[in-house]
């Protein structure tokens, strides 16, 4: 019983040491790095894997799944191989490109490799892609890999009524590749055989990827790549107003802005929404959706009139987007 007694005080004297010391019920927040400078950090890592890995193989098989994977390697001491780096702006495939991404206020390297353009449709950074993916560090490791080809990402970032909403890389590295063809495998499971589609590998930058978070196995501020195939793609109707949001991407530069601010382009009637997130395009306070439909039956993009009535010249000014036409 002493005993029992003894060790019950020991416990509440070693809590109560415990509990007076630092307040444990605040939580010390650990600020974000400086973009900017990570970014440098970040920029570095990967020319130094452009300059140091060469391509050793991309698979030429149409219609099989492992049509155009890649594998890269790195260049032994003395090596002759030519890097990565060495396509940069290449006249033929692959060749590497390079863009820059204004965001968080400074300007992103964005490197990406070509492998295939592809021969179809370009997705907008707000459509859905179907799309085979394999996310690797630069060291190799592979934090990530898709086991169905037909898995839906959504581009926007967000969830919509389907799909997995993606990092901020692949919305701009998508849009520069097009889709492929397809056909029934004649298995008759339903299987698809992807044949001429884009594919590429992206190198991102943690500002465009997870950055601090980090995600799984991928640690925080990590700059990360992704091999990817583009199959096919999906629109979205976001504001529901009738008409596609790739149809109101106004420049045709096949980006549209990601949210709502003052002073964007795509924005028929500067109210700072985007069309494609406004349900009044040309703010005459009557819904879009409603100037394009006749007998509860919407108007075909393409025949849009108009205030005139005309739906042949090239150049009008559709009435949906013209205030003054009701």
């Amino acid at each position: 019983m002493n005993k029992f007694r003894y060790y019950f005080i020991l416990i509440i004297t070693t809590l109560s040491l415990f509990s007076c010391s630092k307040d444990d019920n605040t939580i010390e927040e650990v600020p974000l790095r400086d973009y900017g400078e990570q970014h440098a950090k970040d920029n570095d890592s990967i020319e130094k894997y452009l300059n140091n890995y060469y391509i050793e193989e991309i698979t030429d098989a149409p219609g099989e799944p492992q049509d155009q994977d890649i594998k890269m390697t790195k260049i032994p001491e003395g090596g002759t191989q030519e890097s990565i780096m060495s396509l940069l702006n290449s006249p033929t495939f692959p060749k590497l490109l390079e863009k820059e991404i204004k965001l968080h206020d400074i300007t992103y390297k964005l490197y990406y490799l070509v492998l295939r353009e592809g021969v179809g449709e370009k997705p907008t950074n707000v459509d859905g892609v179907f799309a085979d993916y394999k996310g690797t560090l630069l060291d190799g490791t592979v934090f990530d890999q898709s086991m169905n080809p037909q898995g839906l990402y959504n581009l926007d970032g967000y969830t919509q009524t389907a799909g997995v909403p993606v990092i901020r890389g692949w919305s701009e590295v998508f849009p520069e590749f097009k889709t492929g063809n397809y056909e029934e495998s004649g298995l008759g499971d339903g299987t698809l055989v992807y044949k001429d589609f884009g594919a590429g590998v992206m190198f991102l930058p943690s500002g465009l990827a997870y950055y601090g978070s980090g995600s799984g196995s991928i640690p925080s501020y990590t700059p990360i790549l992704f091999s990817f195939k583009l199959y096919e793609l999906r629109r979205y109707d976001h504001d529901n107003d009738g008409i596609p949001s790739y149809l109101e991407d106004i420049d045709g530069d096949g980006y549209l802005p990601l949210s709502s601010s003052a002073d964007m382009k795509d924005d028929s009637d500067g109210d700072g929404i985007p069309d494609y997130l406004d349900a009044d395009d040309d703010g005459d306070g009557f819904l879009t959706r409603r100037e394009i439909t006749v007998n509860g039956k919407l108007i075909p993009f393409e025949s849009i009139p108009d205030c005139s009535g005309n739906t042949t010249n090239p150049d009008r000014k559709k009435k949906y987007l013209d205030k003054n036409c009701y």
